[in-house]
């Protein structure tokens, strides 16, 4: 374990917003063990945001830059970073036939995939699907390759975060605050990474919220705005449509400065927990979608959890009972 002193580690990780998130404790955790490497995160353009959040992070590499090259040029580019161990998180053989071809010195995979055995000099049996260990604390399995086999509970992964986002959030997005009442985010869709609570439902909900103590924004992607449209031009006054309005580099800044947050299994979700405020997340109790695996990792994230797959057995009323004990 000594050699890894001053070593240039990059993780990989290409996936989605929450993915992403889950993995940034793995960074953190290897910063406090060892302060003096390097670490890269090998990421795409729209999770940017996310991993420059991360104080552990020295240097954002984007992938999708990386890719458009021909092979030759993503090797010399990727030699000329002077890295010395990779870690796929995220099992992608483009990337590992890249990192060998790059002559990186310690290439640490997954003995589940049969492109590692050939592209990988270190494997770790690890299997996701069969785990109960939650998806940030699988992550760190990974860090067997490096001979760091602890692995943190659930409750101490926060702190590993390091969230320290750059810049400011626009005034624009800053003056929709109230600081005479709590600044709830609801996030109703999820881009079909999950199964979602019905648009129904959190009508329910934001008719139990007195508006004299929450101020209510709808977030949601520019794709999502037009599926959501409708359904919040029904919603009481005073709501407020912040759908397509910002990019994430603004809407992780905007979270972190909300009082709270309630969405299903989807990467805003992640990002609010991340950021430390009062996060509620819904999840069914099915297949590897449960929130053991996926729940939401912050100093204030809670969950409920369906009995069933079906979200919608999730009463509004037990959802408000939550909500409202974070106003105090």
């Amino acid at each position: 374990m000594s050699t890894i002193k001053n070593q240039h580690i990059l993780i990989s990780r290409t996936d989605a917003i929450g993915d992403v998130v889950l993995t940034l404790p793995l960074c953190g955790y290897l910063k406090s063990i060892y302060p003096d490497v390097k670490i890269s995160f090998l990421g795409r353009t729209y999770t940017g945001p996310i991993i420059n959040a991360c104080a552990a992070v020295d240097t954002f590499i984007n992938y999708d830059e990386l890719k458009a090259l021909p092979m030759p040029g993503q090797i010399s580019a990727l030699k000329a970073k002077h890295i010395d161990i990779i870690i796929h998180v995220f099992p992608r053989k483009e990337i590992a036939v890249l990192a060998k071809s790059a002559n990186i010195k310690l290439r640490i995979g997954t003995t589940n995939r049969v492109f590692h055995w050939l592209t990988c000099n270190k494997l770790v049996k690890l299997s996701r699907k069969k785990s109960l260990l939650h998806e940030a604390q699988l992550n760190i399995v990974l860090l067997q390759g490096l001979g760091i086999m602890a692995i943190p509970d659930v409750p101490q992964l926060p702190k590993y975060y390091d969230f320290k986002p750059k810049g400011r959030l626009q005034k624009e997005f800053t003056d929709l605050f109230d600081h005479t009442k709590f600044n709830l985010i609801i996030h109703p869709k999820s881009h079909g990474s999950g199964r979602e609570w019905s648009l129904q439902r959190f009508s329910e909900l934001i008719s139990l919220l007195p508006p004299q103590q929450f101020k209510v924004f709808i977030s949601g992607s520019e794709k999502e705005k037009a599926l959501l449209k409708d359904w919040i031009a029904g919603l009481p006054d005073g709501i407020i449509d912040m759908t397509g309005t910002m990019p994430l580099e603004q809407l992780v800044k905007f979270i972190a400065k909300a009082n709270g947050l309630i969405a299903a299994g989807t990467g805003p979700l992640h990002i609010a927990a991340e950021t430390g405020i009062h996060t509620l997340g819904l999840f069914p109790s099915i297949g590897s979608i449960h929130a053991r695996r996926w729940g939401p990792i912050g100093r204030q994230a809670e969950y409920i959890q369906a009995p069933e797959g079906e979200l919608d057995v999730i009463a509004a009323t037990e959802v408000y009972n939550k909500i409202k004990t974070w106003v105090v």
